[in-house]
């Protein structure tokens, strides 16, 4: 009995010897496996926390320089440091590791924020050609498909980033999200683009489009429904996205017109969509208007 007493004791304590051991090398698991997610997390929270801050910057430029859309570009112009800051660190900013909301956010807010910086780098502008408005964007030697940004460690021009970057998104209401510092585009918003506000966002600017004659612009009076030019240039991002949506009274219309119906339909006053759905307006695409949105001289600064 003295001999098995002796083992059974010897086991116990030989188990109580190895417990620091085995805490020790739990301990050490579970510090590996933490370690583990910090390191993991961590890039994602630096990116995070970058692109809060250059949204901030943003923020700010915006919120003192835009007006419903109009541009204080005399006043952007003055005091510009924060611009070529915040388009200083577009160029450099790593954006693989961001969600796709985020990614989104970014490269509108870098387009618009390209757009201001084009003006105010010519601005006054000159007039050089009689196709377009006096003080257009367009007055620009290049502005969209010359002029090269560095972005995200490429280089772009404005338009590439609409043609090449943005479709990746599948969203068509981004290209009435863009500024392009002209009165026919999309309204510039007084705020950035971000990713956990980007569908609300995106929402509101499909509303303001039906809400804005420079986009939609329904004439009961001659029969007509005047439609942006933006439909028809980003006809194959709108087609796919939208035709399928369009009430069944429009079943033969062409699919960009289709489209354009299912986009602005919900969002349509009644007597608007009594007035579409007896089907016997023309569309129409209005030219693009190429005056630059600039609200110097219009009671601004």
């Amino acid at each position: 009995m003295r001999d098995t007493h002796h083992v059974e004791r010897k086991g116990r304590e030989d188990r109580k010897e190895n417990l620091p051991l085995r805490s020790l090398r739990s301990l050490r698991s579970f510090v590996w496996v933490a370690a583990a997610l910090v390191v993991a997390a961590t890039p994602r929270a630096q990116e995070s926390l970058g692109d809060a801050a250059r949204r901030k910057t943003y923020d700010t430029i915006l919120d003192l320089n835009v007006r419903d859309g109009w541009v204080y570009y005399r006043a952007l112009r003055a005091d510009r440091g924060k611009l070529d800051g915040y388009v200083n660190l577009l160029a450099t900013t790593a954006v693989d590791r961001l969600s796709k909301d985020e990614r989104l956010a970014f490269w509108l807010n870098a387009y618009n924020a390209l757009v201001l910086k084009t003006v105010v780098d010519h601005y006054p502008i000159q007039k050089r050609s009689a196709e377009y408005p006096d003080h257009s964007i367009r007055q620009i030697p290049g502005a969209f498909e010359r002029l090269q940004h560095k972005v995200a460690g490429r280089t772009l021009t404005l338009d590439q980033i609409e043609q090449t970057v943005l479709p990746e998104f599948k969203d068509p209401r981004v290209y009435l999200a863009l500024g392009r510092g002209a009165v026919g585009s999309g309204r510039l918003r007084s705020e950035a683009f971000s990713g956990a506000q980007l569908e609300h966002q995106l929402t509101e600017v499909a509303q303001e489009c039906v809400s804005r004659p420079e986009c939609v612009h329904i004439d009961r009076d001659n029969n007509k429904m005047n439609i942006s030019a933006i439909f028809s240039w980003r006809e194959k991002e709108f087609v796919p996205a939208f035709a399928d949506k369009a009430p069944a009274p429009f079943a033969s219309r062409s699919p960009v017109e289709r489209a354009v119906l299912g986009f602005i339909q919900p969002k349509l006053l009644t007597t608007e969509k009594e007035f579409l759905e007896k089907n016997a307006f023309q569309v129409i695409y209005m030219p693009f208007d190429w005056k630059l949105n600039d609200l110097t001289g219009r009671g601004g600064r």
